[in-house]
């Protein structure tokens, strides 16, 4: 007995032994392929520098090798350059030192149009309005902007420090005369939260009906400040007396994983809200609190195309806990989850795909590059409840969206645009307040009741999703840019 439990003790060791030396020649071999290939990168820049035929920059060399690599993954993949680093803060914050206009580039009067002020910004203080034409700004004439650079040296000459003045030359709309402008910039929060019209003083009104009281949340991105957003709207609308609420994500690019996942904690009371799980992160999985729980009325949630990644979190997770019914059209199918890395002490950033995120079925929503219709990706509408847009009413849509988004115009929109998909949610949403069966009935998810209390925070994750709109987003129309 005492033999055998010896013989095993010495298998036991030398299995250890040969395990360890495995280990360290499976570790020396990889040092040594990993040697190699940076041997042959280095190789390369060395030649390339030295004898190229004309002089090149080593920066842009070394760029051009990063992008190569992130090219053979996955298109969410992304290197953040020194001179894109402010760009892509801006556009995952939806924050930046300027004015508060949104603005495009009349090419026929050569001059930047004001498409509207945003609420309370240093512009609109300074009694900027839709329709005002920007023709200097800083004492440059608008028209002597470098062709087809004229957004991007407006926006330089605009955007900047908080604090510091900058001066424009404005022409209004029943004037010809210039009229100097001294307007100074503060740090300008986007909102991301906005209703379908707005209040007498500027602010948003969330209630779209206000006989049957019914909200509506229109989310435009998810950021840091979104979850506190829509705390803050569906408090109000509470107060107002709410017995039912639209949920906008039409043309949401996503944002941060945090914010999708506190959106969700305040409509569902207990369950998986999200997981994720990567090659080289351990499985994590958010569920939802029954504390804050906003409840006790029907919700349906709008999508279109566009809607991607965190938009498909929050979809997915109140369809699955039968929360809300889903309008619209199928989403766009990102299913990953995107860790931002600092690079050179955070002088530029990567941004690398790191793990794939599952909704609370199980199921991963990814629109992989070969899937077909038939494949199982993206969000889709509850039975009875897809309403798709053509191309054209999809135009239409964005130019009856934007007449209605100009702050302070007394004109109604020219637009006679029926939203389709608006009125089918609001046809649900009006039924089930009503107790009346609606088509699609069979699909509707049952109300649930709880306390309407914000929810704790949880903290800032340091994942955030992709938020490039190029890459999600059909340029219908010539967008207009925040400055």
């Amino acid at each position: 007995m005492e033999k055998s439990l010896q013989r095993l003790a010495w298998v036991a060791t030398t299995l250890t032994l040969l395990l360890a030396v495995w280990t360290q020649v499976a570790r020396a071999q990889d040092q040594d392929e990993y040697y190699e290939l940076m041997q042959v990168f280095v190789d390369t820049f060395e030649q390339i520098d030295r004898n190229y035929v004309k002089d090149v920059d080593r920066q842009e060399l070394v760029e051009a090798a990063v992008r190569g690599m992130l090219a053979k993954l996955d298109p969410y993949s992304d290197y953040i350059s020194p001179q894109d680093l402010d760009r892509f803060n801006e556009a995952v914050e939806q924050e930046f030192g300027g004015v508060g206009i949104q603005v495009h580039f009349d090419r026929e009067q050569r001059s930047i149009e004001v498409m509207t002020p945003l609420p309370g910004s240093p512009a609109y203080e300074a009694g900027i309005r839709a329709g005002d034409r920007i023709v200097e700004i800083e004492g440059q004439a608008v028209k002597e902007f470098p062709e087809g650079r004229e957004i991007e040296s407006a926006v330089k000459l605009l955007k900047g420090e908080p604090g510091v003045q900058v001066k424009v030359g404005i022409v209004h709309p029943d004037s010809t005369e210039v009229e100097e402008v001294v307007i100074t910039r503060e740090i300008i929060q986007l909102d991301t939260v906005l209703g379908n019209t707005y209040n007498e003083d500027g602010s948003w009104d969330f209630m779209i009906d206000e006989e049957r009281k019914i909200g509506y949340l229109r989310l435009t991105h998810f950021t840091r400040r979104s979850a506190a957003e829509v705390r803050a709207a569906l408090r109000s609308l509470r107060d107002q007396g709410m017995q039912g609420l639209i949920l906008d994500l039409r043309f949401n690019p996503g944002g941060r994983l945090q914010a999708a996942v506190e959106i969700s904690d305040m409509f569902v009371e207990s369950g998986k809200i999200v997981s994720t799980e990567g090659r080289n992160s351990s499985p994590h999985t958010w569920s939802a609190k029954k504390f804050g729980t906003f409840s006790g009325f029907p919700m349906a949630i709008l999508v279109n195309r566009y809607s991607a990644s965190a938009s498909e979190i929050v979809s997915a997770c109140l369809q699955d806990h039968d929360r809300a019914v889903i309008v619209g059209e199928r989403t766009w199918g990102k299913g990953s989850v995107q860790t931002v890395i600092d690079l050179v002490d955070g002088d530029s950033k990567l941004k690398l795909t790191t793990a794939s995120y599952y909704r609370p079925s199980g199921k991963n929503i990814h629109r992989f590059p070969k899937a077909t219709e038939e494949d199982e990706w993206g969000v889709m509408p509850d039975e009875g409840f897809a309403v798709e847009f053509s191309f054209d009413q999809m135009r239409q849509y964005q130019r009856d969206r934007q007449q209605r988004d100009v702050l302070g115009s007394d004109e109604a929109p020219e637009s006679d645009f029926v939203d389709t998909q608006l009125e089918k949610a609001l046809e649900y949403v009006r039924g089930e307040v009503a107790g009346e069966d609606t088509p699609g009935d069979d699909a509707k998810p049952d109300a649930t009741t709880g306390d309407a209390e914000p929810k704790a925070d949880e903290g800032e994750a340091k994942k955030v999703e992709k938020d490039a709109a190029s890459l999600i987003r059909l340029p219908l129309l010539a967008p207009a840019t925040a400055t």
